[in-house]
């Protein structure tokens, strides 16, 4: 009877530590991180398939680490899916700093090649870009950012002269 009152209390114990490290989204004192792309990198082209790096950097206002669990993605063009995946790396960002990452990326644009020639083939009119996305964080109570972006490109900026 003595042994179970106390692993009850040491339980009751871990159960208010692991919620006392929570407690700023509990009181609504957790401000969001802002997650920003930085670069898209082109690391390999070739017919079948294309790799990029996505560049991100996240930056945590708030006055304890942030832990991030990884990162939910969708690249679109003109409203045509590129790419969709899931990032599963975890790491640290420490209070009131930042942290760059890089999520690889991989592509067939073989198979929407009809669309985007179409698309791209006009040199002098714009191409909507959008990167949706979600930045997993938190340990015990999980908390997503959602992520996005989007603009326009013009083809024919792109081609060096």
């Amino acid at each position: 009877m003595m042994f179970a009152a106390h692993v009850l209390r040491i339980a009751g114990l871990f159960a208010l530590l692991a919620l006392s490290g929570c407690s700023t989204w509990i009181t609504g004192g957790f401000e969001d991180p802002d997650v920003k792309l930085l670069k898209v990198e082109v690391v390999k082209a070739k017919l079948l398939r294309q790799d990029f790096k996505l560049r991100f950097r996240v930056d945590n206002p708030n006055d304890s680490s942030l832990l991030v669990r990884g990162l939910r993605y969708k690249i679109l063009l003109n409203d045509m899916l590129l790419s969709e995946g899931v990032y599963s790396d975890w790491f640290i960002v420490k209070a009131n700093s930042h942290k760059n990452f890089s999520v690889p990326i991989r592509t067939n644009l073989w198979e929407h090649l009809k669309d985007i020639s179409k698309v791209l083939g006009k040199a002098n009119q714009p191409v909507h870009y959008r990167l949706e996305g979600k930045l997993k964080t938190g340990f015990l109570f999980g908390h997503s950012v959602r992520i996005g972006r989007n603009g326009d490109i013009i083809p024919g900026d792109l081609i060096p002269e």
